[in-house]
């Protein structure tokens, strides 16, 4: 990959409402998605709107889920960004799919941080120093 990660955008429609106002449901499958598709979890928060409507965020160690929901349209807006090579974000996109029961999607994905580093591999982590260096 010449690019230090993956950010997928997901639109699902026709989602089950009740799922789609329930924080905790919310959570819990944001959460299992991003451990599903290999990612570290660091941390999460996640709010209800009044009168109905969910967002929230999972960070990863390599980088982040985040939703934001619409039950009164059957709607979810889902950002799924992985950095590297070895979490698949797609993994996630597809299990929140159907966690959330969507009958249809819109899936777009983008590089991100598609440098130009002459021909140099692009590491999404910092590279530790070498101690012995003078």
């Amino acid at each position: 990959m010449n690019a230090l990660g993956r950010h997928i955008l997901a639109e699902f429609y026709e989602c089950d409402n009740e799922i789609l106002n329930d924080v905790q449901r919310i959570e819990n499958y944001m959460k299992r998605a991003a451990l599903e598709c290999g990612a570290t979890i660091v941390s999460s928060t996640f709010q209800t709107f009044n009168p109905h409507g969910v967002s929230g965020v999972v960070v990863i160690a390599e980088s982040h889920l985040a939703i934001h929901t619409w039950p009164e349209y059957g709607y979810a807006a889902v950002d799924v960004f992985t950095c590297g090579e070895t979490i698949n974000p797609n993994i996630a996109s597809d299990a929140l799919k159907e966690y959330l029961k969507a009958k249809s999607s819109k899936i777009v994905q983008v590089n991100r941080g598609e440098l130009n580093l002459q021909n140099q591999v692009l590491h999404h982590k910092p590279m530790l120093a070498d101690a012995t260096a003078e």
